[in-house]
């Protein structure tokens, strides 16, 4: 039961970091639909991708420690972070 969620959070943390690429073209483009990001902002977008891939990764060496509660909580932290941004309001 735990390699399976620990599988399916690597899915979805992956696709998350998909996402992030595939609308990135939105915030750092030069055209007119583009937010013109500043460098902090893309200091910031990047961590994220790196969280999105590194997560899983820290979960199945976490598993394979023993520490299958941790694993559980690193795997899925990205989808939780992901979540809440989404229902916290624009400022």
């Amino acid at each position: 039961m735990a390699k399976a969620s620990l599988v399916l959070a690597a899915i979805v943390d992956l696709a998350i970091a998909a996402l992030l690429i595939g609308i990135s073209g939105f915030m750092f483009g030069h055209g007119p639909q583009s937010m013109h990001a500043g460098p902090l902002f893309a200091a910031a977008y990047i961590a994220a991708v790196a969280a999105c891939v590194a997560a899983p990764v820290a979960g199945f060496i976490l598993n394979a420690k023993a520490k299958r509660q941790a694993a559980q909580a690193v795997a899925w932290l990205p989808v939780a972070v992901a979540v809440i941004v989404l229902v916290v309001p624009a400022l």
